[in-house]
């Protein structure tokens, strides 16, 4: 009888000390995750601060609003460049799942952080086309959105996989959308992929939410201590997509343009 007593004690402290990792391991996730939003946001407001100017005589290019492109600004926008900038998140995105293995935790931090300043520098011209408060109307907006659907994904005893392969299709989908419309410029099918965009992402939100709590609680099981630094990355890194797409979905709804 004493011997299930003593088993049953540490059972019950093997559960308590999971569940005490696990909230410090989502507290790891959610501040990742934050310092990257601010070092994306501080890059894209800063680059297109350098990139704008209402000094005609520093002026390289006129746009529409009766502001001017620097010299900057026309490199990162008008030339080639563009491009590279416009594909480089992507490419370190599939980089970072590619070398995640290989690298130490603090380089997987380190690596994470750069990929959110080059994000930032791929997002500043959101704030040539939008108005400032409406770019912070948004965040607001998506801000409180992530918070409601991150809380429904941890807290939620249904099991959101089957969401979860659904709205991975989906994203494909709206990925290909997204390229056929770069050449048909249909205002109609823009606005179709917005609010898609919007659903899938939040759809993504509570699931990637629930996903990293389930990985959590798998490795830690078999205590695997090693791993489960680089999942925090891993998870910041999955939420902050998540918000950064449906803020830029959103954006399309509710922004002012300039």
């Amino acid at each position: 009888m004493a011997q299930y007593q003593t088993a049953g004690i540490r059972a019950g402290t093997r559960a308590g000390e999971i569940d005490q990792g696990l909230r410090a391991h989502m507290n790891k996730v959610y501040g990742v995750m934050s310092i990257g939003m601010l070092l994306t946001g501080a890059a894209a407001w800063a680059i297109a601060g350098l990139a704008t100017t209402n000094d005609p005589s520093l002026a390289v290019a006129q746009m529409g609003n009766g502001q001017y492109l620097t010299s900057i600004g026309s490199a990162l926008y008008l030339s080639p460049l563009k491009w590279v900038i416009m594909f480089a998140p992507l490419a370190m995105v599939f980089a970072f799942g590619a070398l995640l293995n290989k690298m130490s935790t603090a380089t997987a931090q380190l690596f994470f952080y750069g990929y959110a300043a080059m994000m930032g520098l791929s997002l500043s011209s959101i704030f040539l086309v939008f108005t400032g408060a409406s770019i912070a109307q948004t965040f607001l907006v998506t801000s409180i959105a992530f918070a409601g659907l991150s809380l429904y994904g941890y807290t939620t005893k249904r099991n959101l996989t089957g969401m979860g392969t659904f709205l991975m299709m989906g994203m494909i989908g709206l990925f290909v959308a997204m390229i056929v419309n770069i050449f048909l410029q249909s205002p109609a099918l823009m606005f179709a992929i917005s609010a898609i965009g919007v659903l899938i992402f939040a759809g993504l939100t509570a699931y990637d939410t629930q996903n990293i709590k389930n990985t959590y609680i798998q490795h830690a099981q078999m205590g695997d201590t090693e791993w489960l630094g680089k999942a925090a990355i891993l998870g910041a890194l999955q939420l902050y997509l998540d918000f950064i797409n449906m803020f830029m979905f959103l954006l399309q709804f509710m922004g002012n343009r300039e």
